[in-house]
Order: C-alpha cells, then sequence, then structure tokens
C-alpha cells in the first residue's frame, strides 16, 4: 500500500503542472469531455442491460411487437454507443498530443537550461539516454495516463451502477443450493466480488515482476540503440582503424541483455496470460451456473437470467480492470519511474550551481578577473588554481602548459557551466563571450543555419555568411550554402576548425576563448586565421590555449599552467 501511494504522489506531481499552466483551460475542457463521455458510455451500458431482460423476455414470450421495438431501442443505443466511443477516443488523442507537447517543451527547458545537460553528464547521474526520456517516455506517460485513468474511472461508475442493479436481481432470483432456497443479501454480488478479488491476487503475484522487467527492457533498448547511433556517428574512426569486429562485439554484447531481459518477460508474460485467459474464459459461463438454479426453479425469467448474468459481468469487469490492463500498468509504472529519475537528475544538477563552494562568475568592470580560483574535477581533486588574474579589453593572452594541466577545464569555468570549486571569475557585465573548442559544433541543418548557430539564420544575410566562409580559405563550400546535411560527418577536422572561425567572424563577440580550435591545421593556415581575427575582431578579447610555439607570435601576453603542491597553478609568464 506504501509503495502503491508513492507511485500514486509521482503521478500526481508528474502530472499536476500541465493542467494548472498556461494550457490549462483546453487541457480541462479535454479531461472534462473525455470523462463526460465515459460516464455517458456507462449510462448506455446500464439501459443496454435493462433493454437485455425486456428483449430476451420478449423472445420466451414470441412477442413479435415487443421484439421489433427492442431491435429499434437496441439500435439507437447502439448509434449512442458508437458515435461516443468514437468521440472519446479523438478528445483523448487531441489531450495526449496537447500534453505532450507542453511536457516535451518543459523537459526540454529544464534540460538544455544552464547546461544542465552537460552537468548531468559531469556528474554520471542515472538519467541515462535523456533522448528517450523525452521522446518516447513523455509520450506513454500522457497516453496512458488518459487511457487508463480514463478505464479506471469508468469501471469505478460502472461498479457502483451495476452492484446496485445486481443487488435488487439478488432478490428477484434468490440462490438455490440442493433444492433448497438460500437467503443472501445481495449474494451474487458477494459471488462476483469473490472471484474477481481472487483473480487480481493471483494476478498481481504472477505478474508483479514484470514492472522491472519492462523498466530494465526499456533501458536496454535504449542502450543498445544509442550505441547503434555512436557506430554511426564515428564510422570513419572505426574504418580506419578496422573495428567491425570489435564494434559487432560490443553491439551483440549490449543486444545479449536485451534478449535475456526479453525472454524473461515472455516467461512471466506466458504465466500471467495463461492466467488472465483462464479467468476470462470461466467468467462466461459463472454466472450463469451461479444463476441458473432459479432460472430452472422457475423463480425468475429468460430475460432476468440474461440480464443478471449481464450485471453480474460488467461487475465483474469493473472489479477485475486491475487484471485486464496488468501489463499497460506495470509499462506505465516503468515510464513513471523514468521520468521521476529524469526530473531528480535534473534536479540534482540545477542544485549544483547552488552547492558551496562553488565557483562564482560575477560581473566586474571592463576586463575578466580571476580571484582565488580553484577548479576541482566533480570527484573534489584539485586541477587548477589562479588569483589576481586580469584580462584587459581587446588584449590577447595565450594560456599554455602541458595536455592534462586543465586548460579547457578553466575555459569552462570562465564560461560558466563548471560549477565544481570554488572562487570568483569576473565577466564585465552583458558581455557576450565564446568559447570554441576543438571540436566545434554544427547541429544537421543547411551550411548557412549551421555557420550561423547558436543564432538563427534570419540575423545574417547570406552575403555575409558567404564573405565569412571565403575569408576563412572555404570558397568551395559557397554555393552549398542552402545544402541541409551532417557537417561534422561530412567535412575534415581542419574545415570544421574553420567554419568555427566563420563563425566567430559573423558572432563578434566581446570574448573570444579558441581551445585549441586550429589544432588541426597547418601552421600557414593557422597564421592567416589568427591575422584575420586580429584584423577583423580588433575589439574583441582573444584567449588562446594550445602547444605550438608560433602561437606565443599572435598573442601579447602569456599565462602558463604549472605543477605545484595544489594542481596546476595559472601564472604570468615569465621571459627567460
Amino acid at each position: 500500500m506504501s509503495g502503491l501511494l508513492a507511485t500514486f504522489a509521482v503521478i500526481w506531481r508528474l502530472a499536476r503542472p500541465y493542467f494548472f499552466a498556461e494550457d490549462r483551460r483546453a487541457g480541462r475542457a479535454l479531461l472534462a469531455g473525455a470523462i463526460l463521455i465515459e460516464l455517458s458510455l456507462v449510462g448506455i451500458n446500464v439501459m443496454i442491460n435493462q433493454w437485455q431482460a425486456r428483449f430476451y423476455n420478449a423472445l420466451q414470450d414470441r412477442a413479435w411487437d415487443a421484439f421489433v421495438s427492442e431491435l429499434t431501442n437496441f439500435g439507437m443505443l447502439a448509434v449512442a454507443y458508437i458515435v461516443l466511443a468514437a468521440y472519446q477516443t479523438y478528445l483523448q488523442q487531441w489531450l495526449v498530443i496537447r500534453w505532450r507537447s507542453w511536457m516535451t517543451s518543459r523537459y526540454l527547458d529544464q534540460w538544455l537550461a544552464g547546461a544542465n545537460h552537460y552537468r548531468m553528464q559531469l556528474r554520471g547521474d542515472a538519467a541515462d539516454n535523456p533522448d528517450q526520456r523525452i521522446a518516447e517516455d513523455i509520450k506513454l506517460f500522457a497516453e496512458k495516463a488518459i487511457v487508463l485513468g480514463t478505464r479506471i474511472l469508468g469501471a469505478a461508475v460502472s461498479l457502483v451502477s451495476f452492484v446496485v442493479i445486481l443487488w435488487a436481481l439478488s432478490g428477484d432470483a434468490p440462490l438455490h443450493l440442493f433444492g433448497y432456497e438460500v437467503s443472501i443479501p445481495g449474494y451474487l454480488v458477494w459471488a462476483a466480488l469473490i472471484y474477481a478479488t481472487i483473480g487480481t491476487m493471483v494476478t498481481h503475484w504472477i505478474g508483479k515482476p514484470l514492472i522491472k522487467l519492462t523498466f530494465e527492457q526499456q533501458r536496454y533498448e535504449a542502450d543498445f540503440r544509442f550505441n547503434l547511433v555512436r557506430v554511426r556517428e564515428n564510422a570513419e574512426q572505426i574504418a580506419l582503424l578496422k573495428g567491425e569486429a570489435a564494434e559487432t562485439a560490443r553491439l551483440q554484447h549490449r543486444f545479449a541483455f536485451v534478449i535475456a531481459n526479453w525472454r524473461e518477460i515472455m516467461t512471466r508474460t506466458k504465466r500471467l496470460t495463461m492466467l488472465t485467459a483462464s479467468y476470462t474464459q470461466i467468467a462466461v459461463v459463472f454466472p450463469y451456473i451461479v444463476v441458473s438454479p432459479a432460472y430452472f426453479a422457475g423463480k425468475v425469467q429468460l430475460g432476468g437470467l440474461m440480464q443478471t448474468a449481464s450485471a453480474f459481468n460488467s461487475v465483474r469487469e469493473a472489479l477485475s480492470v486491475f487484471i485486464d490492463v496488468y501489463r499497460e500498468l506495470a509499462t506505465w509504472r516503468a515510464v513513471i519511474a523514468r521520468l521521476d529519475g529524469f526530473e531528480a537528475a535534473i534536479a540534482q544538477a540545477k542544485s549544483t550551481t547552488a552547492e558551496r563552494p562553488r565557483i562564482e562568475v560575477h560581473d566586474s568592470g571592463d576586463a575578466i578577473t580571476i580571484a582565488k580560483l580553484d577548479v576541482q574535477l566533480p570527484d573534489g581533486k584539485p586541477l587548477v588554481s589562479a588569483d589576481a588574474i586580469a584580462i584587459a579589453p581587446a588584449e590577447s593572452v595565450l594560456v599554455a602548459g602541458p595536455s592534462g594541466t586543465g586548460k579547457s577545464t578553466l575555459f569552462r569555468a570562465i564560461a560558466g557551466i563548471w560549477p565544481f570549486g570554488s572562487g570568483v571569475i569576473g565577466l564585465p557585465a552583458g558581455a557576450r563571450v565564446m568559447v570554441m573548442p576543438q571540436q566545434p559544433y554544427f547541429p544537421v541543418a543547411s551550411l548557412a543555419a549551421a555557420v550561423s548557430y547558436p543564432d538563427t539564420l534570419e540575423r545574417f544575410s547570406a552575403a555575409q555568411i558567404a564573405e565569412a566562409i571565403t575569408a576563412v580559405g572555404l570558397p568551395q563550400l559557397v554555393e552549398r550554402l542552402d545544402q541541409e546535411a551532417h557537417w561534422n560527418r561530412i567535412l575534415s577536422q581542419g574545415e570544421q576548425q574553420r567554419l568555427g572561425i566563420a563563425r566567430a567572424l559573423l558572432q563578434k563577440p566581446d570574448f573570444l576563448f579558441l581551445d585549441e580550435s586550429t589544432a588541426s591545421l597547418d601552421e600557414a593556415a593557422e597564421a592567416a586565421l589568427y591575422q584575420l581575427l586580429k584584423t577583423r575582431l580588433s575589439a574583441t578579447t582573444l584567449v588562446s590555449s594550445g602547444h605550438r610555439a608560433a602561437l606565443s607570435g599572435f598573442h601579447e601576453r602569456r599565462l602558463t599552467l604549472a605543477r605545484d603542491s595544489s594542481g596546476h597553478r595559472l601564472r604570468e609568464h615569465a621571459p627567460a
């Protein structure tokens, strides 16, 4: 019971925000419409139950006029039921897409806001495959919440409605055992309750492991799919290393988890299906067995027998809704657990920025300032320390040091996405900061949109984009501005780095950090690009990291990372 209440609490926490959000009126109206139709369908079922008594009595009495009249009544009820059922599905689907759209936007905002997605990776949180949680789990959550919720509500209303009918019919068709009439008020209700309770308890006992198995299946499937995408993204490196055999073995190993878990699901589903099928088949004749003694004793007509059996089945079905939807509930609970874990991981990533001690980025004057900075790894180990460092506007500074000394992490801290550590970094208020990594990122889009990223394409004219691409030495790409492609995959590393410089020329940031952003180019090309930056972005503060000695000629100052007892300390370079 405690687990059930905890699950309901999570469902409420996940579902509540939408129905109190800006789209709440439409969402509530669609939900109310679906519920109203469900109640109407229950009402029609009650009328059909009453119709059965009249129809079968007309057959037993061979009353032609009554028979024709009841057929007409049934036709009207059937048409109403069909129309309502169709519109209920329509309203449910409409609500699903609106709810899913809102939740997707909310989760995307929370996941991507303030570099949360990056911090979640750094912390190694258990929210694996966020793509699946946003694309698939939200869809399943909304669908099953509406369909299962409506179905369970309908079952509850049906239970109340038909219990009243069945209780009254229990008096009209009293229990007969061995030729004797036994007075048990509402005995048909108790029989349905006992039958459904036994079936529900056995179903839960057999099917409970499906919840965990379904959760694991979704995780294994997503992990396998993610690794297939990784192979596609890194096809060139795998081909150069002739790693096809290793990749095949690795993918087969991950797929083995999919197969093994699926076999567990098969075994458990087979047992559950055998139970539910047996339960459903016995239920076909069970009410007749219970009521037939009263019928053969002449206490009830054929119409009463059929109405009683129908009402009994309606009560049994309402009580057995848990059995009928058990597999769907198992899938839904797995989805709920995944979304709950995803929200927890996002909240934990957000809390990282509020933890103490932490690296704080404050507004400063015109310069970048660093005071008492201690950059740490996520596990708390010291990496970089710096104090009393200032970089003036339009200054060019080279940050040098051996590989692994933390140059890239220092740039991440200045950009405000690395929270681990302590100290204060000052940036001018409203300053535009661009950090360009060694491997630039380009979205799958037109070349013009990829170079304009993260701004929209409308900010720059085609002529501006073409001029920037030509300036960095890629005039042959100008004719492909409107071509949409996966540019990170089809361009060489050097071409990608040139396009990164073109992006900087368009953006014109106040502070530009180049983290070995020209390392794939030869020295002549590197020199030409730095000269281009110095000419075109003369007002931009340029901070670079790299290993080539030639870089010193393009920078006014040099800061060096050297190891001491507290890690790697950033110091002003003292010429020999």
